[in-house]
């Protein structure tokens, strides 16, 4: 199958007028690490973001940034690190989990609208995009807030293309907000809580006035595959706090001498704490070389674990909590279970899943992403009749 690489926009804008003349498919790739992700539909050609790379402007004083698509994130985050600056939505890695090669792109983690540990304060990756430039399915450049859009005035196209998977248009160029890197980080690890009590744990300690950064729970079944088996033993809740030194400590204190009674404490430094959250950012307990199904559920906090109780009486499934137990990583042994899963979902107060990973015969006949009630349907038919009239981006990809 013919790949391009364009090397400018107008070599982009190029390539899609022509697909669009011959009413011919495209994939829409950036590094290819989350190959797999939806269901893949025929195409004629790849077009791939990876020569749009660069960083276009980077303005450390007012943390804001604008890049190409295809600028690696490595280089992004090495240019943050020399200004002890970051990206507050702490992208994943899908390398491991998904089997892939290639290189993390700027522009897929937006257009993935990939978000880690830190999303449930911090906000996701949509939430720290300002502007975007992408090639529109009649191949014209377009810059969000400057031109106005038949068919979807008043939409913010910046939010719409986070989380499109490449489907509304090619993106270019995107601008995104910066957040200072902390001076120290520090995680207190709760031991021996089951998923109720430690869904009860977590939510105590993000109302208390202590900035948790991170809350996630890791059931024993998965606990050992964290910082090479080195947590305590029994199940682990990890509460993450970062900040100026003095600051950390003092809350770390305040928020152990809260929570001791319910579970015994112990404390991770820097070092254990940077390694720790990047494992449970980046799924590593599934990064174990099988297609087993892999879920990504999002759910209301304290839904997660009476939902893990009910699917485990039903199916075979591991699991574990990030975002104060509103997003569980779940998975299946044999089969995704999609209908099951889904229906206990709607039981639990409503929520989504997306199915990260699969045999590509359980993804052909899987909804890889949560269905859209009906109105929400139309409305996002319409978005993409007006942006990619002929369906040219990325077909099958959000089903």
């Amino acid at each position: 199958m013919p790949r391009h690489c364009p090397e400018t926009e107008m070599q982009a804008a190029e390539l899609v007028r022509a697909a669009s003349a011959a009413r011919a498919p495209l994939a829409i790739e950036g590094g290819g690490t989350r190959r797999g992700f939806g269901r893949a539909g025929a195409v004629s050609a790849v077009v791939s973001t990876a020569a749009l790379s660069g960083i276009s402007r980077y303005a450390p004083g007012e943390m804001v940034m604008t890049a190409r698509a295809g600028t690696p994130l490595a280089e992004i985050e090495a240019a943050l690190d020399g200004q002890r600056q970051m990206l507050a939505f702490e992208p994943a890695d899908h390398r491991p989990v998904m089997a892939t090669t290639g290189t993390p792109t700027i522009g897929g983690v937006f257009a993935a609208n990939v978000s880690g540990p830190r999303r449930l304060v911090a906000g996701a990756a949509r939430d720290s995009l300002l502007g975007v430039r992408f090639i529109n399915g009649a191949g014209e450049a377009i810059k969000a807030g400057g031109q106005v859009m038949k068919n979807v005035t008043g939409l913010d196209l910046v939010k719409l293309m986070a989380g499109s998977f490449g489907t509304l248009g090619l993106l270019t160029e995107v601008t995104f907000r910066l957040l200072p890197r902390p001076e120290r980080a520090e995680t207190l690890v709760l031991s021996g809580l089951d998923d109720a009590a430690a869904s009860s744990s977590m939510a105590a300690a993000m109302a208390l006035p202590v900035e948790v950064s991170g809350a996630a729970h890791l059931p024993e079944s998965v606990r050992g595959r964290f910082l090479s088996g080195a947590l305590p033993e029994g199940a682990a809740t990890v509460l993450r706090l970062e900040g100026l030194a003095a600051s950390v400590v003092l809350r770390a204190d305040k928020l152990a001498a809260a929570l001791s009674p319910r579970a015994p404490i112990t404390r991770l430094g820097p070092e254990e704490s940077a390694v720790l959250w990047r494992e449970i950012r980046d799924i590593k307990p599934y990064a174990d070389g099988t297609q087993k199904p892999l879920w990504r559920v999002s759910v209301a906090p304290m839904a997660g674990a009476p939902l893990l109780e009910a699917l485990r009486m039903e199916a075979g499934v591991d699991a574990f909590f990030d975002w104060q137990g509103g997003l569980i990583f779940l998975r299946m042994e044999a089969e995704p279970e999609a209908e099951l899963l889904r229906g206990l979902i709607r039981r639990f107060g409503g929520g989504h899943a997306t199915l990260l990973r699969a045999s590509a015969a359980a993804r052909a006949v899987t909804p890889a992403f949560e269905p859209q009630p009906p109105a929400l349907a139309a409305l996002s038919a319409r978005v993409k009749a007006s942006l990619d009239p002929h369906g040219l981006f990325n077909p099958g990809r959000m089903t």
